[in-house]
């Protein structure tokens, strides 16, 4: 169990999901937070991590970092995610065991599943097909993560454990339309279509691929429980269990944005995974269940992106 006074690192701070994590530990009286910005300590630097971890020491490490991004960047700058995703991992992993780090969160993505995985996805079904083609660069580092924690519990008997969350959105998200992902682009480009008296919104795709969201922090306390609560190999899923289709997304997000013109869906553009709904039940076992609905969640999103007026 994590006391307030221990050393706490968490790699990623100023990302959406870092940045939850710290406003998580800092609500329940964990003060005791080691934080570094990019410019500070680039975790790709395998010498600047060791250096810092033989300074620091901490005692728990939520490993947060990570290059992420929407279907055009993940297929766009495909090296890029497989190899900064892979160095940032790798550092901290490896450094955490050399520095005696007691409990190690690594938090990974649920696009490391086959894209043709039975539904819902649950745990075992993790290597048992071909990936989605646009964002295999990104699973197959975070499946690496995985994987490495393993190992080094196995042969080291470190407390590393893995947690894969779904589709994630909330405060310091990314709102390039380039870059981010589904929740983020929408709530940007309906906003945009609202203020201009847009009479129409395209969104990409069909609108029949099914997903599941869950705000971010959500997943924060969902990170604390898991360092207090969960010691096992391989990974644990973190989601609702609830999945809408893109289309009825669209629909709630221009509601909620209180946009009244048409929505396009441009086909030419990919889909990606058809359906992507986790199974929780592991979770759910364990005595934790996310709390925020979708339609709140995005109320609270809207409004944290600051255009929301």
């Amino acid at each position: 169990m994590m006391e307030e006074a221990s050393k706490i690192f968490v790699a990623g701070h100023r990302g959406m999901v870092g940045s939850a994590i710290v406003r998580r530990l800092q609500l329940e009286g964990f003060n005791n937070l080691v934080l570094r910005s990019s410019s500070e300590l680039d975790l790709r630097d395998g010498a600047a991590v060791r250096t810092f971890f033989q300074a620091e020491k901490p005692d728990y490490v939520f490993l947060a970092a990570a290059k992420v991004g929407g279907i055009v960047a993940n297929n766009t700058y495909r090296a890029e995610f497989l190899y900064d995703n892979l160095m940032i991992q790798s550092h901290v992993i490896h450094e955490s065991y050399r520095a005696g780090v007691k409990k190690l969160l690594f938090l990974g993505s649920s696009c490391i599943y086959p894209k043709l995985a039975p539904q819902p996805l649950k745990e075992d079904y993790l290597l048992t097909g071909l990936l989605e083609p646009t964002n295999e660069p990104y699973a197959i580092a975070k499946i690496a993560g995985i994987k490495m924690c393993d190992a080094y519990r196995s042969q080291y008997g470190c407390h590393f454990i893995s947690a894969m969350p779904t589709n994630l959105y909330g405060p310091n998200d990314n709102y390039d339309l380039q870059t981010s992902h589904v929740i983020p682009a929408l709530l940007r480009k309906f906003h945009e279509a609202r203020k201009q008296d847009a009479p129409e919104v395209v969104v990409w795709g069909t609108g029949t691929p099914l997903r599941e969201f869950m705000h971010v922090d959500d997943l924060a306390e969902a990170c604390l429980f898991l360092m207090e609560r969960f010691d096992e190999p391989g990974f644990i899923n973190v989601g609702t269990g609830k999945e809408l289709s893109i289309r009825e997304l669209a629909q709630l997000v221009a509601k909620i944005v209180g946009y009244s013109g048409k929505i396009v869906f441009d086909t030419t553009k990919p889909d990606g995974t058809p359906r992507k709904l986790m199974d929780v039940t592991s979770l759910a076992k364990k005595g934790w269940r996310a709390r925020i609905p979708l339609e709140e969640g995005l109320i609270r999103a809207y409004q944290a992106a600051g255009f929301s007026s």
